[in-house]
């Protein structure tokens, strides 16, 4: 049953990544995370690691084939921001935010795609961003990262899509997390005003197309981008 297959989600430790998680496990997967910091939600298999660092990623892998068997199902969601106006970014803002969102979706799925290709099967999800393709100002760093994992995944179905495997990109757009719930009133109603459904997207409704995107109903679908974004992000 597919339902039974082993999921490792990067930063499953908080936001959209615990909740992608969360419904994992209620889906009934087996299911790790990789956190720095922090757990995974209730009836996850935690492991410690550092995206940017092959060798601490191995080691969780390893860690994760041992105890729940080999990772069919990868969801890179690991990311950082350093938002700045481009002429007051440092090169360490860019290269960090580049580093970890796209040098760390680049290790992970290395490392899950030798047993992926072993079993011929497997799903490589990334989870990108609106701004990825929309843009926003004060986020060249962020948004250069998320639209690169287009590329990756198109890139990725070409090498490997005749081996039962898919990779897709997942664009949400604002979700109701700790870190939107950082920005002041004013400006999240101003983002509100742009986005057609009027309100901010709940972390579950963006794990609800991972799941999906994982599940055998979406075998045939690779290379493709979807917009978790409310309509914000429309022709992109």
């Amino acid at each position: 049953m597919s339902s039974q297959r082993v999921v490792l989600v990067t930063g499953g430790n908080r936001g959209i990544g615990h909740a992608i998680a969360e419904r994992f496990v209620r889906d009934g997967y087996r299911v790790a995370v990789t956190a720095r910091s922090g757990e995974g939600p209730e009836g996850t298999l935690t492991v410690r690691a550092d995206v940017t660092d092959a060798a601490s990623l191995d080691a969780a892998f390893t860690e994760v084939e041992q105890q729940l068997g080999p990772v069919e199902i990868v969801v890179a969601n690991a990311g950082i921001t350093k938002d700045t106006l481009l002429l007051r970014m440092s090169e360490d803002d860019f290269d960090s935010v580049v580093a970890t969102n796209l040098g760390g979706t680049f290790r992970v799925v290395k490392r899950a795609s030798k047993g992926m290709l072993r079993a011929r099967f497997g799903r490589v999800i990334l989870i990108s961003s609106v701004v990825g393709l929309y843009g926003s100002a004060g986020q060249v760093n962020y948004s250069a990262s998320k639209s690169a994992l287009v590329g990756f995944a198109r890139s990725l179905t070409r090498e490997l899509g005749g081996r039962g495997i898919t990779a897709n990109v997942v664009a949400p757009g604002f979700i109701e997390t700790d870190m939107t719930a950082e920005l002041p009133e004013e400006t999240q109603k101003q983002y509100k005003a742009n986005i057609p459904a009027g309100r901010f997207a709940t972390a579950d409704e963006v794990a609800g197309v991972v799941t999906w995107l994982a599940g055998d109903d979406a075998a045939y679908i690779s290379g493709a981008v979807i917009p978790v974004d409310g309509g914000l992000g429309m022709g992109h």
